[in-house]
């Protein structure tokens, strides 16, 4: 791991919730709004080492495009 910031999970309002966990450290890797049509993580999910391995965040994307 190899970033130097963080949104800490307990600092997070009750309208969002994290939603990826680093293995690593147990860091706060992605969160998601829960009222609004908002997420984000904090890897490079276009570099994942299977071809499929995060293809369901840019599936969402392209849904929250849509709607």
């Amino acid at each position: 791991q190899n970033h130097g910031f963080q949104v800490l999970a307990d600092s997070l309002p009750k309208n969002v919730k994290a939603t990826h966990v680093s293995l690593f450290d147990g860091s706060n890797e992605g969160i998601t709004a829960i009222d609004a049509p908002a997420f984000s993580v904090q890897y490079h999910p276009e570099a994942s080492p299977g071809p499929h391995d995060s293809r369901y965040l840019f599936d969402n994307f392209i849904a929250l495009l849509k709607s």
